[in-house]
């Protein structure tokens, strides 16, 4: 099971989008090098607000680029890095995967699934109603969350565009994505 990675991003400031780079340097435990994001405590302003000590779960935003496609069919357009993401991928259901599940980035990044990334309302100021395109509707009228996952760092290495993503899902049953 796997996909590749079409674009990496990251950007130094707080800024919603993060510019596609060459490549992007994952570090074990911290995140991206040079990425606001990166640390062992949460960088997100608003999680720093509420307890700055908490763990990073938030190291490395993943999103699918099929999004994209189906967002374009609404009527928006968006690219890699665009919506907050470092590490773009097609052909992995990033949205189906497990709590735990390890993603092999290129030849020596592995990081691990956390949960998913609530969307916040700078996706709205990004482009107006974008932000209920990312966010659906089950069946029974749950919120989906549509807008990548986060996870840490477990491996550091560099990671391009046009790397293999390799899948390695968790033992034991599944546990389902939540907001971290």
């Amino acid at each position: 099971m796997g996909g590749m990675i079409t674009a990496v991003s990251s950007n130094e400031t707080y800024s919603f989008t993060k510019p596609n780079r060459e490549s992007i340097t994952l570090l074990a435990g911290f995140g991206i090098e040079g990425d606001v994001h990166g640390g062992a405590t949460v960088k997100h302003r608003f999680r720093m607000k509420k307890d700055p000590s908490q763990p990073n779960l938030r190291q490395v935003h993943l999103m699918h680029e099929e999004l994209f496609e189906e967002l374009r069919e609404s009527g928006f357009e968006v690219g890699a890095g665009q919506l907050g993401e470092n590490v773009t991928t097609r052909g992995v259901d990033l949205l189906g995967l497990s709590v735990g599940t390890l993603l092999h980035l290129g030849d020596e990044a592995v990081v691990e699934v956390t949960g998913l990334r609530n969307p916040c309302a700078q996706i709205d100021g990004f482009q107006k109603g974008l932000m209920k395109q990312v966010i659906g509707r089950s069946a029974d009228g749950r919120p989906l969350f549509r807008s990548g996952i986060m996870s840490v760092v477990v491996s550091g290495g560099v990671v391009r565009a046009g790397d293999a993503v390799r899948v390695e899902l968790p033992e034991g049953p599944h546990r389902a994505l939540d907001i971290v």
